[in-house]
């Protein structure tokens, strides 16, 4: 009876142990990372940025149930709520109301949206560079202040028209900008508070005035984004922005720029070029979202230029400026051609130029200028095209000065890729293939016929 009571006492404490031991666990934990070079943690800059931040962090994914993407998404954003506890994570299923999803701006599964005291920012791409970055540019508290040239038929940065900006221009009053108008024609002059001056799309010549103020302006060190349009009234000789483009040492070429490589996406319409490949500058760095361009404009730039001048964006090299009538998608009618007697000239062709210079001003280190042959692709009909808000987005903080990315080292491990020559898998397969099922074969042919033998 004495052996029996003590197995007995022996295996309940056994299992409270367990029980205790299963209840800690669930209290109290750690983690180690062993992975090579620690690439399933956070890096030293993240880290030091999540100690920065002095209060809580939202992050809402607007992840559907289906599939494991929940699972990814969560697993990846406790790597910052370790660090930092008051880091929270809720999901929001977009399939169970599509129409409010829409309405809110939601086009990609698992789409991120995070919010620090009263400003948020949206995430298309799960990375550590995006998400710290992100937290970075929330981090800020001070107000950016970007003033709309208006007065001649520009695009309205309030306005719920198609042609107009009024949501792009709202998702970065989230951010920390704050659009105001400019009617320069009244004022004569751009405040000194301004951050940032945008001419977007003048639809009559610009008076005089107006014309030289923005090139003082510029003179002066301040940031600009234009965004042009084939053929615009203030583009033609002596319109007032012809000024403003030679103080800018560009051109903006006549025509439409039509891209046939569109048709691999689905393009019908030669006159929306696509870009899924960018030119190397910061505001394109790990940029892998497709950019529509309706109907762009083409640019080039001028040999006495004071500016250090890289292109933004290109068509491919089956594009060209066509200066003729242009055949919309469906629409009967030969197929249209490149026209070298016209003028015309064959890509790949400059959309988008991002200009810098030593600031004139004491209080920045450089200036910076943005054009873009084109307005419509942050307007509020093709806004939700690809990645066209997110690029827009990336050129104001390059303008405004917010594009400094948190480092973050690659720590993939070196060995992830086997390369091998044609002669060694010809011979691997070889080896595979023919030679193992022969040796297999004759092995057990001369294990049957010893049988037979004996």
């Amino acid at each position: 009876m004495k052996e029996r009571f003590g197995n007995a006492l022996y295996t309940l404490l056994v299992v409270v142990l367990a029980a205790l031991l299963g209840f800690l666990s669930t209290r109290f934990g750690f983690n180690r990372d062993w992975s090579h070079a620690q690439g399933a943690s956070l890096g030293e800059a993240s880290l030091a940025l999540l100690k920065t931040l002095d209060g809580p962090v939202e992050v809402t994914s607007y992840a559907s149930r289906q599939g494991g993407l929940r699972a990814v998404i969560a697993d990846f954003v406790d790597r910052y709520r370790r660090a930092k506890p008051d880091l929270s994570l809720r999901f929001v299923d977009p399939d169970a109301d599509p129409n409010a999803m829409r309405k809110a701006g939601v086009a990609v599964d698992g789409e991120l949206e995070l919010r620090f005291r009263d400003r948020s920012e949206r995430l298309k791409v799960l990375s550590e560079a995006e998400f710290s970055a992100a937290l970075l540019r929330l981090s800020r508290t001070r107000e950016r202040i970007v003033a709309f040239l208006e007065g001649d038929g520009e695009r309205q940065p309030l306005g719920e028209a198609n042609a107009d900006l009024g949501k792009f221009v709202s998702a970065l009053g989230g951010r920390g900008l704050r659009a105001v108008p400019l009617p320069l024609a009244s004022t004569g002059k751009v405040p000194d508070n301004v951050d940032l001056v945008v001419v977007a799309n003048p639809q009559v010549k610009l008076a005089p005035p107006v014309a030289a103020e923005l090139v003082d302006y510029v003179d002066r060190g301040g940031a600009l984004l234009w965004l042009a349009e084939p053929g615009e009234p203030a583009l033609e000789a002596s319109g007032g922005l012809d000024s403003l483009a030679h103080a800018l040492g560009i051109r903006v070429l006549p025509g439409t720029v039509v891209d046939g490589s569109g048709t691999a996406f689905g393009l019908s319409d030669p006159s929306f070029v696509a870009i899924t490949t960018y030119p190397k500058h910061p505001i394109d760095a790990d940029f892998a979202l497709t950019t529509l361009l309706p109907q762009p404009a083409a640019l080039a730039k001028l040999a006495d230029s004071r500016w250090a001048m890289g292109s933004l964006l290109q068509s491919s090299a089956k594009s060209w400026n066509e200066t003729s009538h242009i055949p919309k998608g469906g629409e009967a009618g030969d197929t249209i051609r490149q026209d070298a007697d016209a003028g015309e000239i064959p890509g790949p062709l400059d959309l988008a130029f991002a200009l810098s210079r030593v600031s004139p001003r004491p209080d920045r280190n450089d200036q910076r200028v943005v054009v873009i042959g084109d307005g419509d692709f942050l307007s509020n009909s093709f806004l939700g095209n690809g990645g066209n808000a997110e690029f827009g987005q990336r050129v104001f903080d390059w303008l405004l000065g917010d594009d400094a990315q948190v480092s973050v080292p690659d720590r993939s491990a070196p060995d992830r890729q086997l390369n091998l020559s044609q002669a060694t898998l010809s011979a691997l397969a070889a080896a595979f293939l023919v030679i193992l099922p022969l040796l297999l074969a004759g092995s057990g042919a001369l294990i049957w016929w010893r049988r037979r033998r004996h």
